[in-house]
């Protein structure tokens, strides 16, 4: 990925790692700022302003800036979410680290997540980043996404499994 490379050569992958998470947290948030992202109606001089603007706000770093600029004459600011996340996978690896994505009923407590990033650690052998998210509609238990393995212990999936069961 042409951001992380140029992050490297100028020795800014933790600044501009930094500028991506609190983009991603904005565009999570901010259901205005999803729609200048992904509105194909919206002019490129019109992205481009309303993107500059977030990102003069949000102090984005002049690497950052210049990024979200090229996406916006290029009409791909649509593509932003995938973007942040092959940054963030590739800025991981580079530092031996992997992410758990921890989706749970109920938000975990700090020591719950400590435990868990702990074990998850020790199975992988290497430095383990937890993303957590909360699904009501697990009823109990976790799904934990490591790159393509998932582990499911969700209530919802064993109570499918015994409905399947129960059918055949």
């Amino acid at each position: 990925m042409a951001l992380f490379e140029l992050a490297a050569e100028h020795g800014t992958v933790t600044a501009v790692e930094s500028d991506l998470e609190t983009l991603e947290a904005a565009l999570r948030e901010s259901a205005d700022l999803r729609q200048v992202t992904t509105n194909p109606e919206l002019s490129r001089k019109a992205q481009g302003a309303a993107i500059e603007g977030v990102a003069s706000v949000l102090g984005l770093s002049q690497l950052t800036q210049k990024f979200l600029a090229v996406l916006a004459q290029n009409r791909r600011l649509s593509a932003l979410p995938d973007m942040i996340r092959a940054f963030q996978t590739i800025a991981a690896a580079q530092r031996g680290e992997v992410t758990a994505e921890v989706t749970s009923a109920h938000a975990l407590s700090d020591e719950q997540l400590a435990t868990l990033k702990d074990k998850l650690t020790a199975r992988e052998g290497r430095t383990v980043k937890l993303k957590p998210s909360v699904d009501p509609d697990l009823l109990g238990g976790l799904v934990v996404t490591i790159g393509s393995q998932r582990i499911d212990g969700s209530i919802r999936t064993r109570l499918n499994s015994l409905a399947n069961a129960m059918k055949g």
